[in-house]
């Protein structure tokens, strides 16, 4: 699956800090390949085997298709943690960190 570019052009990855996350779930309506919504009530992220990755600060890479979605998650998420970032240099290009 080809991997979204970054602002700078390099691949980007996506984590949800669930310290944050308040189990709204629009970023499950916005991007279902990406988040999913567990029995706890929190997000997590979902590896390209549509496997729920629940390790504190997990990781999955951005699809090209869906970086639209997956930035629209983080910028519409109400517990503000969704952050997405280059995989080169970790630096967050997207959410509440991002420059």
């Amino acid at each position: 699956m080809e991997q979204a570019a970054g602002v700078e052009g390099g691949a980007l990855e996506v984590w949800i800090d669930q310290d944050l996350c308040t189990g709204d779930g629009i970023c499950a309506q916005y991007a279902p390949e990406v988040f999913e919504l567990d029995i706890d009530g929190l997000a997590y992220v979902k590896s390209g085997e549509d496997e729920l990755l629940q390790a504190k600060g997990a990781t999955t890479p951005v699809p090209l298709p869906l970086l639209t979605d997956v930035v629209d998650s983080a910028k519409e998420c109400p517990g503000d943690c969704i952050h997405v970032r280059r995989v080169s240099d970790k630096v967050e290009v997207y959410g509440p960190d991002a420059e």
